[in-house]
């Protein structure tokens, strides 16, 4: 089955819209509801019923608009800002002159900080200074004087917007940061998944060509150096690898896209690991299991029957072709314990690291990277002269956790 892309989007200003949306409904609500209580005390209140008609018609239509960053178009934000700096001005045609100096509140009253608040949202705090300065002007022209509790409300809707429109910049910063991340992180595992396999397969069979052909002599000793080369080559590339470029949004106030490629489904109820390694039994190869079934889910077993076939791979190809060696399974209540042991010449200090470095990926991907990534351990223990142990531990709770999960 071929593999299929899985898109993640994430942002972290959808629940600042949607707590946008609400504010603008209750503070329209709360306009009106102040203006109904001092009604009497309005010079020309019809001019101030005219204006909150058109104030809750434009709230509760373009609601749609502040659902995402996508549908907030600068069109609707002008629009927006210009209805709300109107009920600012129009104050002083529908007020009397003695409430506005004592400080009676605008017709739109704190409906405006949800403007400015959209701004803030969408364009960062650059667009926030903008609205709050425009705001500012009004308010400054509706009163007359710069009186003490403009200039305060001025200023606090001016730090308020600008913070969150920081913050919210900030934001967008760290969710492609993240994104970088998590594509980093499925890239890493394709990489090693990919090395696993080669490891297993390709690899393995140019080193056997390298070996026999260099024993045949004549054109297969060409054809084994060739294949040697290949070797090299590839374990090069599988060792250096390529991450690709994070993918974002045209529009980064939409969040940051992550694509990750998953592998094909594929069945992840029990099996017995038992039925799995009995394959490695060999003449060579001794295998004692307990009598009971050995039972993991389906992509645990597998893999941890692939890390036993690369520790006997290794044990053929480093120990010879006449080594012998020992499989011992433990079925323990909390793990699953292999043990592989041979009694080749053993390896020498440092040379798994300089195996490491020079791309032989056997141990560090085909055992230690597949046991990392079933939540287990794999210890190697060799001593010079006195053959090598392998010893593969795997959790059975997180894995049956896992399978669960995959099976849902």
């Amino acid at each position: 089955m071929a593999r299929r892309e899985r898109v993640i989007r994430m942002s972290v200003e959808l629940p600042l819209w949607r707590a946008l949306a609400g504010y603008r409904v209750l503070t329209m609500l709360y306009a009106v509801g102040f203006f109904a209580t001092a009604y009497d005390g309005f010079a020309r209140p019809w001019v101030a019923v005219g204006y909150y008609c058109v104030l809750f018609v434009w709230t509760v239509a373009t609601l749609p608009k502040v659902a995402s960053a996508a549908s907030c178009t600068k069109r609707f934000l002008a629009a927006d800002l210009t209805i709300a700096l109107t009920g600012i001005l129009l104050t002083t045609v529908a007020d009397t002159h003695e409430r506005i100096q004592s400080g009676g509140p605008t017709l739109p009253s704190i409906w405006t900080a949800g403007s400015v608040l959209a701004f803030a949202i969408k364009g960062g705090w650059r667009w926030a200074a903008f609205a709050s300065t425009a705001v500012a002007v009004a308010n400054l022209v509706e009163r007359g004087t710069p009186a003490r509790d403009t200039i305060h409300n001025v200023i606090l809707v001016w730090v308020a917007s600008i913070a969150i429109g920081y913050v919210v910049e900030v934001a967008r910063a760290s969710e492609r940061t993240l994104a970088r991340a998590l594509e980093i992180e499925a890239a890493t595992r394709e990489r090693e998944r990919l090395a696993r396999d080669i490891h297993d397969g390709v690899l393995q069979v140019l080193a056997m060509v390298q070996r026999r052909g260099a024993v045949l002599g004549g054109e297969a000793a060409e054809l084994g150096r060739m294949a040697g080369e290949q070797e090299v080559a590839l374990r090069t590339l599988v060792a250096g690898g390529l991450v690709p470029i994070s993918r974002v949004s045209q529009d980064a106030a939409e969040g940051a896209v992550v694509r990750v490629v998953e592998e094909p489904a594929e069945p992840t109820g029990p099996v017995d690991l038992r039925s799995l390694l009995a394959p490695f039994a060999a003449a060579r190869v001794n295998l004692a299991e307990p009598g009971a079934p050995v039972m993991l889910p389906a992509p645990a077993a597998k893999e941890l029957a692939a890390a036993v076939g690369a520790a006997l791979d290794n044990v053929r190809r480093h120990a010879g072709e006449d080594a012998r060696a020992w499989i011992l399974v433990e079925d323990e209540p909390d793990e699953v314990i292999i043990t592989v042991r041979d009694d080749g010449p053993g390896i020498p200090e440092g040379r798994l690291a300089q195996a490491e470095g020079e791309g032989r990926l056997g141990v560090a991907q085909s055992i230690r990277g597949r046991l990392r990534d079933l939540g287990g351990s794999a210890e190697l223990v060799s001593t010079p002269g006195q053959g090598t142990e392998v010893e593969l531990t795997v959790p059975k709770e997180k894995n049956v956790r896992r399978g669960k999960a995959e099976q849902r």
